[in-house]
């Protein structure tokens, strides 16, 4: 059991901490006007965008639709052209269409209720929060990805969504709180208490904080940089379904997360069964190479800087009709993102992954010949004893037979690396946990998904983590800090 925190001094502490950083692209609306449309507007194009995005798109639909009469006389066509690129433009390009005519029910005002917000088109009830706390100044409690994730890190609550957070906040959190409170956890989050290896070394709150399920960044000595190669945040993540992970905040996590390529392995989705929200992330150019099958395999990669080429599949059909291998090329190295085919029930597709290794090495090695070459994605195999909780149990099973091991071993031998274990050789490190037998709470797994790099990009390597605690699959996501 953990010790209750003081609230008032945590968020005094933190309050002070973010006084000089960056607020909520809404709370600079409201420093520039009190008005609740420009608020409501900004609110809406806010969501699932990043702030400067968000305050460009702004002040250009302001200077043409700086009022609810003149917003009524723009079409969604042209709304869309004021607010691009923001996030969901299209989507949220409709709902301002609608709006003036949803606030006729108002007599065209704005109204002031969470209950009475939420029916207009694209507000729910963080936007209606949000709308009610800034624009009115009357009490709400905001509650995004940051919030929800603080106040669980600080046991001030134990929640599992952000509306439960709002609603164990609404009884808990005293009342003067409630209209400062968003800001001041989105400003820290952002800053210091981040997702990914949160700086819990130079955070004031220390040691008081309890850092219930976080993992801090680990401070090393950094290898020497290349002048001009900047550190690139690659991520790998078998969400196993593109449309599922939607449905359990996939956009909200890519966009908190901020990595700047994330390969993604088992889609299960043509590109024409996703939501133009998943096509068209903020910041990010997007590549699906998809499985013939419907509903099977497929990989992807959101990338934020735009590759040289795209290369869909290895050249062999055999393998290239379950969309298994997407590669972008990029100045200065490939990218291969691979998911692995499993040997199956009884292993009875063993014969075919191995004659799948056997092809994907041979195309690795040519990419090889001509730069450095990035692999990643779900091997579907657990290379080492300490690679999964029960290698005595699990020798004649798929993903840990003999022969995908010594795969694995001859893959390594051609001059790759296993970048993970470069910084981490403990135990118990998994990506993958079964959904049965509550196997993840117990940290029953395997280490199935790798970052490998061949030899010549060594010393371009900065770090590799596993993201345990990014939740939405039965993987984790994977992550490879890299000079690019």
């Amino acid at each position: 059991m953990h010790k209750k925190i003081d609230i008032h001094s945590f968020l005094l502490t933190v309050g002070e901490f973010v006084k000089d950083k960056d607020v909520p692209v809404v709370d600079l609306i409201a420093v520039q006007t009190r008005d609740p449309f420009k608020v409501l507007v900004a609110t809406i194009l806010s969501a699932r965008t990043k702030d400067e995005t968000t305050a460009a798109a702004v002040n250009r639909l302001f200077k043409k639709a700086s009022s609810l009469e003149q917003l009524s006389q723009l079409t969604t066509d042209e709304i869309e052209k004021l607010i691009h690129p923001v996030g969901f433009f299209r989507n949220k390009a409709v709902y301002l269409n609608k709006l003036p005519t949803a606030l006729e029910t108002f007599e065209g005002k704005v109204p002031d209720t969470i209950h009475e917000l939420v029916t207009l088109p694209g507000v729910g009830r963080k936007t209606a929060n949000l709308v009610r706390s800034v624009a009115f100044g009357k009490p709400a409690i905001c509650v995004d990805t940051h919030v929800h994730r603080i106040m669980n890190i600080w046991g001030y609550v134990q929640t599992g969504t952000p509306l439960a957070t709002e609603m164990a906040l609404r009884d808990i959190l005293p009342e003067k709180y409630w209209l400062t409170v968003n800001s001041i956890l989105v400003a820290f989050g952002q800053s210091l208490c981040k997702p990914i290896g949160p700086q819990c070394d130079i955070c004031p709150l220390s040691p008081q904080c309890p850092q219930i399920g976080v993992t801090p960044r680990i401070i090393k000595t950094k290898k020497k940089s290349i002048p001009n190669r900047p550190t690139t945040f690659l991520a790998s993540w078998n969400i196993n379904g593109l449309r599922a992970v939607e449905k359990k905040g996939f956009i909200d996590i890519v966009r908190e997360l901020d990595f700047d390529i994330l390969a993604l392995q088992e889609t299960k989705a043509q590109p024409d069964q996703l939501s133009d929200n998943l096509k068209n992330i903020d910041g990010y150019y997007s590549f699906f190479h998809s499985a013939e099958k419907k509903g099977y395999s497929g990989v992807a990669v959101y990338s934020r800087k735009e590759p040289v080429n795209v290369f869909y599949g290895l050249g062999n059909e055999e393998y290239d009709r379950e969309g298994r291998v997407l590669t972008l090329e990029f100045a200065d190295y490939f990218l291969i993102n691979i998911y692995f085919p499993n040997s199956g029930e009884g292993l009875k597709r063993l014969d075919y992954k191995l004659a799948f290794n056997k092809e994907l090495l041979r195309f690795a090695e040519k990419l090889r010949s001509r730069k450095c070459v990035v692999l990643c994605g779900d091997f579907n195999v657990a290379h080492k004893p300490i690679d999964l909780k029960n290698p005595d149990k699990n020798t004649k099973n798929a993903g840990f037979t003999p022969e995908e091991r010594q795969w694995m071993d001859r893959f390594l031998e051609a001059g790759y690396l296993d970048t993970f274990r470069m910084f981490n050789n403990e135990p118990e490190q998994y990506s993958w946990w079964s959904y049965r037998f509550n196997a993840r709470a117990r940290n029953i797994g395997w280490r199935i998904d790798y970052f490998c790099v061949d030899s010549a990009g060594k010393d371009r390597i900065q770090d590799a983590r596993i993201l345990n605690e990014v939740m939405g699959s039965d993987h984790c996501p994977v992550l490879l800090e890299f000079e690019a």
